[in-house]
């Protein structure tokens, strides 16, 4: 009974110690994405409206601005599946992203530059 408690114990450190290192990741990640502007001044101006609140905070659940990691799996969906999100809705984003005088266009160059493939 006893090396069961000291093995949930050693088990319930090594978990935290893992939340934790997440933690700094996610935390690194997400100051390092309020650096981050687009190159175009104008697309920096629609990124900084409409993006920008959401998609450098963690805690949105939005991916977070130039984390490639967090990018792939949804860049991988194809970007008429990313465009058709950003107009509909999508989770917790609404509607044209904040967007309503964005067209195809700029919401594909936002996803470019959000997903790290793009300056």
């Amino acid at each position: 009974m006893k090396v069961i408690k000291l093995a949930a114990v050693a088990l319930t450190l090594v978990l935290a110690a893992c939340a934790q290192e997440q933690d700094s990741t996610t935390a690194a990640n997400e100051v390092a994405s309020r650096d981050l502007q687009p190159a175009d001044a104008q697309l920096a101006e629609i990124y900084n409206r409409s993006c920008r609140s959401c998609h450098t905070v963690a805690a949105t659940g939005s991916p977070l601005t130039g984390d490639t990691a967090a990018w792939q799996p949804r860049m991988g969906k194809g970007m008429n599946t990313l465009l058709d999100s950003v107009v509909n809705g999508f989770g917790g984003m609404p509607p044209f992203g904040l967007c309503m005088d964005c067209g195809a266009e700029e919401f594909e160059a936002l996803i470019l530059f959000m997903a790290g493939e793009q300056k």
